[in-house]
């Protein structure tokens, strides 16, 4: 079912986490949906705001439960924050998860200092954040490189995510953070970078109604489709503003609408 006038599609960003795996294992059908949005020929981001695996642990991932991806088609707050730290000159003190560390590595030269704050999972204590907050009260750059609330952990239930640390380092020194991962709109619109597609010709998929569609719909993305996998709970599509233009029960069923926008845009197209 439509809820918004059918639109033009012309690239898909996927979340990781929730939408094509959950911990180390697939989401049923998920390498197939992915295979068919390649086969209909729209060029495809995988953007994701987790914050534990370094990027070539991802892409192994990925590539043991039969998905492709390139380097360039995988976009991470970690990259994004490298980037942003040596455009601005700045070192790192990192609060992050200790697997993530790596992808850091070589900016040590930086003329300032940045605290960047990710899911560091058990290194969330009093001594790393109060670490973390003495460098942001002696002046030290904020970034954040996700403000999720919650995610979903491998027992199954929902956990505490980034989002709940970041606010308390933010409440302590009344610092606001440079967000870098979802839902921020330069992170969107970076992956759209190089692709030759306007942000209204693009559809997230996401399992998260607040950073994954309510922030790309904010960022000027035209379609945003929620589903029913990963942390979603019943009633999530109602609880953020923009609401998501479908809700879809996984993966498949977001290719399934996303290829019938499209054949349905087409057959217009023919009619003109």
């Amino acid at each position: 079912m439509f809820l918004h006038p059918t639109p033009m599609i012309r690239a898909v960003l996927l979340d990781l986490l929730g939408v094509v795996y959950d911990g180390d294992t697939q989401i049923a059908g998920a390498a197939t949906a992915v295979e068919r949005l390649r086969q209909a020929g729209l060029p495809l981001r995988f953007v994701s705001n987790t914050t534990r695996s370094p990027r070539a642990r991802i892409i192994a991932q990925l590539a043991a439960m039969g998905i492709r991806v390139g380097d360039e088609e995988l976009l991470t707050p970690a990259r994004a924050a490298v980037e942003w730290l040596r455009r601005h000159g700045r070192q790192p003190h990192l609060l992050v998860h200790p697997d993530l560390a790596v992808e850091f590595s070589g900016l040590e030269g930086g003329s300032g200092r940045a605290v960047v704050v990710g899911d560091a999972g058990e290194a969330f204590n009093h001594a790393s954040l109060n670490r973390a907050f003495r460098e942001l009260a002696a002046g030290a750059d904020f970034v954040a490189l996700a403000v999720n609330r919650t995610f979903k952990d491998a027992d199954g239930l929902l956990s505490l995510d980034t989002g709940a640390f970041v606010a308390a380092l933010e409440f302590a020194s009344g610092r606001s953070p440079v967000v870098l991962g979802k839902p921020s709109p330069d992170f969107f619109l970076s992956a759209l970078a190089g692709l030759n597609c306007p942000a209204a010709d693009a559809v997230m998929i996401g399992d998260d109604a607040e950073s994954d569609v309510a922030g790309a719909l904010s960022a000027g993305l035209g379609t945003a489709l929620l589903v029913r996998t990963g942390k979603y709970r019943p009633n999530d599509e109602t609880r953020f503003d923009p609401v998501p233009t479908a809700v879809v029960d996984d993966l498949g069923a977001a290719a399934d609408w996303i290829l019938k926008a499209r054949r349905i845009e087409a057959a217009s197209g023919d009619a003109l």
